[in-house]
């Protein structure tokens, strides 16, 4: 096991974890926030345990996962405007719940969960079936297009299901409010998207091709 690499991730997941809690459960102001103690065990535990996959079967996959540095100034502009909207939901998710605003009742919330989890195991076969993955866009040393698969129905399963995944987070944390902030994912991906196709298009042969067989970008038979 590269100890280093083990070190690096660990420490980017209690990262994580102590920022998210920390964005719910403050402005909730108390940990009896019934949606936000679910949205952490569901977002959580699964990144864990696919981290401990990754670590044992693919370290370099997970290497490229934890990096987060941007190329391309479009997608910088991105990366900020994901963050702040990831912040507004979150604290707004926990004030909702602190002040009563618009918030769904629970069995809404299991329902949203599940979802999420199906989300979350259709991001784990993408992770499979394209090893050049990374969080940045760019083009890698000898990668090659992926048109099999959940590649073969839309070219961007990954966007895809985080698109799940993000639209369910709110709903699980019970939130209307933060529901409607994280509809800001939807321009945001876009622009990602567009930018994104330009360098593979450019750099990476055969991406020109793989993008007139395969028609949708991100939800199949809409776009």
């Amino acid at each position: 096991m590269n100890r280093q690499l083990f070190i690096r991730a660990l420490s980017r997941f209690l990262a994580g974890l102590l920022v998210v809690a920390g964005l719910l459960f403050l402005p909730a102001g108390t940990w009896d926030y019934p949606q936000g103690r679910l949205l952490m065990g569901i977002l959580f535990v699964p990144m864990f345990v696919a981290g401990l996959v990754m670590m044992k079967k693919n370290p370099e996959l997970l290497k490229k996962r934890l990096s987060v540095r941007e190329k391309e100034s479009e997608q910088r502009t991105v990366i900020l405007f994901s963050g702040i909207m990831f912040l507004a939901a979150f604290i707004l998710a926990g004030l909702s719940f602190r002040c009563g605003w618009l918030m769904l009742p629970f069995p809404a919330s299991v329902i949203a969960a599940v979802i999420f989890l199906a989300a979350y195991a259709l991001y784990a076969e993408v992770l499979r079936e394209n090893t050049y993955l990374s969080r940045t866009v760019e083009v890698q040393e000898g990668q090659r297009v992926i048109d099999t698969g959940l590649y073969g129905t839309v070219r961007h399963p990954m966007y895809m299901t985080t698109l799940l995944l993000f639209l369910a987070m709110p709903l699980v944390l019970g939130s209307v409010l933060s529901f409607a902030v994280m509809l800001a994912y939807i321009p945001i991906i876009v622009k990602r998207i567009r930018n994104e196709e330009e360098v593979l298009k450019e750099g990476l042969p055969g991406y020109g091709d793989y993008m007139k067989k395969v028609r949708f970008r991100l939800i199949p038979f809409v776009w």
